[in-house]
């Protein structure tokens, strides 16, 4: 049996390779280790709109109670406030049922310990471990869990903190008390992927300020990332130039990541908005160590533009799992990737996509700088990055053949730039990544390592 778990927890064609079979052998395995010694311990679980989730939902819940937990579902919620409220209602896991930026018909499951925490490694071994075992322990009677199903109000089965009401509200207020900027003044258009975010973004967005225009926030369970979000950024660079805004942010299908466009409908990527933020966090005395968390795809120029800023750059394997390992091992304030994941541990305890556009806006009224004046700090050098489709990404990545083309490359470019590969962490695929100063350069190695790797 092939390992369940990548770098962001389960993730599947849903009802193929992730089932509502599967989905309950994890949901209990999950319930066995995190709920272990708890006498009525309590999950919470939330979804992006895919059809599947409710599919899938269902058979978390089914899996969870059976093994004796208590479930709270919030419904339709980004991954981080699903995080968040694992945390604040003191449950011993969360599940998040979502397969963020993927296309419609995939799902995944991705599951928080105690405190909205990922998991680490020995943790998702041991549930894996379970799950292969086949035997679990399953009470009866009054030991099974019961379902706190938050409905559009409290009543008298519903307390009024485990209302959708409640939930949704209690994270909005979350955010914009994370900032002590008023946004009044700023028009930004908000692209919600049809995702979890589709209401409560522009609802954040507004209360503290904005102006918001939101676009793609009419999920129907079928168009999610449907060419719109962070992985199609034309739709809101369109929606800026029309309606003049003064920038746009695009989330994807469950809101941990955020990527930005400039008043031109130019992009800032996660590096930008990663050096955006430490700047602003270093000048506010608030950067732990002055030192910022990436990870071995941030672009050349981030480790130019940090150094010059004065702050340290440590890096991380792909994931903002490992992000995250790093953040806590080291006590840091500021992580993410180029990518769009940004993560800021005072405020939460995953990638935020809605709080990383509330704080970059924030930096914008604090300052009265645009966006693209605050992002220029960071000058890119050339990347071009391939994905191959492959059949067995680990098999092809590690091929000595491949390696040795790396190696040659790499001696190529010398000081000039830097190549990595390295299979994807949730599809078949292996990830080709040249940075050189020539952009000519760097497609042509780009492009020769990309047919290698294929014909493996």
């Amino acid at each position: 049996m092939a390992r369940l778990f990548g770098t962001d927890g389960i993730r599947g064609l849903a009802n193929g390779s992730l089932s509502p079979e599967l989905a309950l052998q994890v949901a209990g395995a999950a319930a066995e280790v995190l709920g272990r010694g708890k006498s009525r311990p309590l999950a919470v679980i939330g979804r992006d709109p895919r059809a599947s989730g409710e599919m899938l939902e269902a058979a978390v819940t089914a899996g969870l109670t059976a093994a004796g937990v208590d479930v709270l579902s919030v419904g339709v919620l980004p991954t981080p406030a699903v995080a968040y409220l694992t945390g604040l209602y003191d449950a011993c896991l969360g599940v998040m049922i979502s397969a963020s930026h993927n296309p419609m018909p995939d799902n995944g499951i991705k599951i928080f310990a105690a405190g909205g925490h990922k998991l680490d490694d020995a943790i998702e071994d041991r549930i894996e471990a379970l799950i292969r075992a086949n035997t679990p322990q399953r009470p009866t009677g009054a030991g099974l869990g019961r379902v706190r199903s938050a409905s559009a109000a409290a009543g008298p089965d519903v307390p009024a903190e485990y209302s959708l009401a409640g939930t949704h509200e209690r994270y909005v207020e979350h955010l914009v008390a994370t900032i002590g900027e008023e946004l009044a003044g700023l028009t930004v258009v908000v692209d919600c992927a049809n995702g979890a975010a589709s209401e409560v973004a522009p609802a954040v967005y507004r209360a503290a300020g904005a102006t918001v225009i939101a676009i793609n926030a009419e999920p129907d369970g079928l168009n999610i990332n449907d060419r719109c979000g962070s992985t199609h950024l034309g739709p809101v660079q369109a929606a800026v130039l029309e309606y003049g805004a003064d920038l746009g942010l695009a989330l994807d299908g469950d809101a941990d990541r955020c990527l930005a466009v400039d008043a031109t409908g130019a992009v800032v990527d996660g590096d930008a908005i990663l050096a955006v933020l430490a700047i602003a966090m270093r000048e506010r005395g608030e950067l732990a160590e002055e030192t910022l968390v990436a990870t071995v795809m941030s672009n050349l120029g981030l480790h130019i533009a940090m150094r010059e800023a004065g702050i340290a750059l440590r890096t991380t394997g792909v994931g903002d799992r490992y992000v995250l390992e790093e953040l806590r091992r080291g006590g840091f304030s500021l992580g993410g990737e180029q990518s769009g994941h940004v993560i800021l541990p005072a405020h939460g305890t995953t990638g935020d996509g809605v709080l990383t556009g509330l704080h970059l806006m924030a930096r914008m009224a604090a300052t009265g700088r645009s966006i693209a004046e605050l992002a220029s700090v960071l000058s890119t050098v050339p990347q071009v990055l391939v994905n191959v489709p492959v059949s067995d990404k680990s098999l092809v990545a590690a091929a000595p053949a491949v390696r040795e083309a790396v190696a040659e490359a790499e001696r190529a470019l010398g000081d000039s730039g830097r190549v990595l590969l390295r299979p994807s962490g949730t599809e078949e695929l292996v990830r080709v990544m040249v940075e050189a100063t020539d952009p000519a350069r760097a497609r042509q190695l780009a492009d020769d390592l990309a047919r290698l790797v294929g014909s493996v």
